[in-house]
């Protein structure tokens, strides 16, 4: 499943995947690979995600 959630926030800060993924610590490609949903991220990361972006967990990866 597709995490457009976690897209729009980077979007809506003007982050590009690879800057993001520098933030967190992974290739621009995990971010790629978490955003069309081919890949779970561990829940530290999910957690890094987070922090970068200013949102929850709930707000990006729970329904």
């Amino acid at each position: 499943m597709k995490n457009l959630k976690l897209k729009s926030a980077r979007a809506a800060l003007d982050l590009s995947q690879q800057e993001l993924a520098d933030k967190v610590g992974v290739s621009r490609q995990t971010i790629n690979a978490i955003e069309k949903g081919d890949y779970n991220p561990s829940i530290n990361l999910c957690i890094a995600i987070c922090k970068v972006l200013g949102k929850t967990l709930d707000d990006l990866f729970w329904d």
